[in-house]
């Protein structure tokens, strides 16, 4: 397997007006670095997709990949994953290529990738919505998850506590998947990080094929970026009611949240956070502090 870091040396320029920098402004030193590599995925012998990824949980990553294509949605429709041979110019083994066997009654993709989730497609946002629902085989708009606001504020931090590579290297991305109890507290069951945050998120929605938990009732996924169209697409392919974000989301992830009856948080920061969509999920409780506000796909 693949190394997930990378040892590099960097010249660090240092131009703080220390005493020090001023002595010495070039300093030299070994920095961490995600590594990036790209994965093959094979579906029998037939090349389907090509993408650059941070190396590990792989076969997760393509099991999630195939559930956010709508290609496959029960752990009992994968036979089997392996790793193809294949070596580098030096004659080690990549790793770099992964063969899914499907069980026979699934349909193929005539193509490579559905053309719905290529941002760059030029189809319009509404069918790209009407794509996502007619592959769908869950639905998050029946899920009765009540999720208390602290909680819901309190994820990043827990997200960010758990991410062992990014404290390393500060350049890859965290999905993290919660069950919400009856009594409201979060447990953390699936951290993934990837240069990616799409890969990252499949990679806990793979996680969860192969443990037979879907649909992923109950849970939230919080993500370390923005929510884009692609993110809400793959959280309500996988029946997660609740996508979080430390950052913006897009107006057609926004659009898609609605359509799908998914709830979408944006801007969670510790101590405020914006509901897009679906926010009869969120519990606040009388008299409680911090900042929640409740967004329309247009704005304020």
């Amino acid at each position: 397997m693949g190394r997930v870091t990378q040892r590099r040396k960097v010249h660090k320029f240092v131009l703080d007006g220390s005493a020090q920098a001023l002595e010495h402004p070039v300093r030299y030193r070994e920095d961490f670095l995600a590594v990036e590599e790209p994965l093959e995925v094979r579906l029998g012998h037939m090349s389907f997709s090509v993408t650059m990824r941070t190396p590990g949980d792989d076969f997760d990553l393509v099991a999630g990949f195939l559930v956010s294509e709508g290609v496959i949605w029960d752990p009992a429709q994968l036979i089997s994953l392996r790793f193809c041979a294949g070596e580098d110019e030096n004659g080690v083994q990549t790793f770099n290529v992964v063969e899914a066997q499907l069980r026979p009654d699934v349909v193929l993709p005539e193509t490579g990738r559905n053309v719905y989730t290529s941002s760059s497609c030029g189809i319009c946002g509404t069918d790209s919505i009407e794509a996502v629902r007619k592959s769908s085989h869950f639905s998050p708009e029946d899920d009765p998850l009540n999720v208390p606001v602290e909680v819901l504020a309190a994820l990043p931090d827990r997200l960010r506590e758990a991410q062992a590579v990014f404290d390393k290297t500060g350049g890859v991305h965290a999905a993290g998947l919660f069950r919400i109890h009856d009594d409201g507290a979060a447990e953390l069951l699936c951290l993934r990080e990837d240069v990616g945050r799409h890969n990252a998120v499949d990679k806990v929605v793979g996680w969860a094929l192969r443990e037979g938990m879907l649909p992923l009732h109950g849970t939230v996924l919080q993500v370390s970026g923005r929510a884009s169209f692609e993110l809400v697409q793959k959280a309500a392919l996988a029946g997660i009611p609740v996508l979080a974000a430390v950052s913006a989301p897009s107006s057609l992830a926004v659009e898609l949240a609605q359509e799908t009856g998914l709830t979408l948080v944006g801007f969670s920061r510790g101590t405020s956070l914006n509901v897009y969509a679906g926010s009869d999920r969120v519990g606040v409780p009388a008299g409680a502090g911090g900042d929640v506000r409740t967004l329309g796909a247009g704005g304020e």
